[in-house]
C-alpha cells in the first residue's frame, strides 16, 4: 500500500516567499486559486487576455503581477515567460495552466470553428506555454508544473464533443510530462475537476450533480499539491464514480450515461 499512498512530486505546502504563475487567472478556477496562493503567502503572477480584470486582481492583492496575454499566440507567450523571469528574478515554483474554452456541442451540430477554439486555446495554448517554460525549467533543476483537465477528458460525454477531446489530451500530456521531468527533480500534475460553479459552466442547460464553487476547488488543489500528488480529482462524491466508469467495457458504459443523462 506504500506504492500508491507515497507522494508522486516533492510536496508544495508552505508558500511564503514562493512565487506562482497562474494562466487563465481573470476569472474561475484560475482567479480563486490565484486568491489561495496569495492568501498562503505567495506572490502570484496573474495572466490572460483580460487585462482589465488582472489590473483589478492584483489592486486587491498586493505584491501581485498583472500579465496579459494571449495562449493562443505562441510569440506572446515567450514574451510572458521572459517578463516572469524578469519579476521573480527566477523560474515561478509554480505555474498553472487554467487557461478554458467550453461550449457545450454535439455531433448533430458539428461546428468547426468551435471544434478548432476549443483546440487553440484548451490544448494548444498549452505547448505554447510548454514551450515558453520548459527550457527554463529545465535548467533551473525546479519547479512545479500543473495542467488543468476535467473528468469530461475521462471518457466521451454528451454535449462534451469538443471540450471533452482536449481534457482528455491533457491528461495524457500530463503523465508523459511526468515521466520526462520527475527523474529531473521537477514536479507536474494534472487536476481533473467535476461541475464547478463558474463563467464556462454558467451555459449549461443540464443538471450539473454535486457542483462546487471556485473557492472550494482552490482548496483542493493546494491540498494535492501540498501532498505531492500527480492527480487532483474533486468533488470525490461525484469523481471517483467517474473514475471508476473508465473500467466499465464499452457497451456497458455507453448504456450506462444514456440512461443517466437521457441522451
Amino acid at each position: 500500500m506504500a506504492l500508491f499512498s507515497r507522494p508522486l512530486n516533492p510536496p508544495l505546502a508552505d508558500w511564503q516567499g514562493r512565487w506562482a504563475w497562474v494562466v487563465g487567472a481573470s476569472s474561475g478556477i484560475g482567479r480563486a486559486t490565484a486568491h489561495a496562493l496569495h492568501q498562503q503567502g505567495a506572490r502570484v503572477i496573474v495572466s490572460a487576455r483580460q487585462a482589465r480584470a488582472l489590473q483589478a486582481f492584483v489592486q486587491d492583492h498586493p505584491g501581485c503581477v498583472a500579465l496579459p496575454l494571449d495562449v493562443t499566440d505562441a510569440t506572446a507567450m515567450r514574451q510572458g515567460m521572459q517578463a516572469v523571469l524578469a519579476h521573480a528574478g527566477r523560474v515561478p515554483d509554480l505555474a498553472l495552466y487554467c487557461a478554458g474554452h467550453y461550449r457545450p456541442q454535439r455531433a448533430t451540430a458539428f461546428d468547426l470553428a468551435e471544434m478548432q477554439r476549443h483546440w487553440a486555446v484548451n490544448y494548444g495554448g498549452a505547448l505554447h506555454w510548454l514551450d515558453a517554460l520548459l527550457p527554463a525549467l529545465v535548467a533551473g533543476g525546479s519547479g512545479h508544473l500543473c495542467l488543468v483537465g476535467s473528468v469530461a477528458g475521462y471518457r466521451g460525454l454528451p454535449m462534451s464533443l469538443a471540450y471533452g477531446p482536449t481534457k482528455a489530451a491533457l491528461n495524457n500530456l500530463a503523465e508523459n510530462l511526468y515521466l520526462d521531468l520527475h527523474p529531473l527533480g521537477l514536479g507536474v500534475s494534472i487536476v481533473n475537476p467535476g461541475f464547478v460553479d463558474t463563467p464556462l459552466t454558467e451555459g449549461n442547460r443540464f443538471h450539473m450533480p454535486a457542483m462546487i464553487s471556485a473557492e472550494q476547488a482552490a482548496q483542493h488543489m493546494l491540498r494535492g499539491w501540498a501532498r505531492g500528488r500527480f492527480e487532483m480529482h474533486f468533488p470525490r462524491r461525484f469523481t471517483a464514480w467517474m473514475r471508476l466508469l473508465r473500467c466499465l467495457p464499452h457497451a456497458w458504459y455507453f448504456a450506462a450515461v444514456r440512461r443517466v443523462t437521457g441522451a
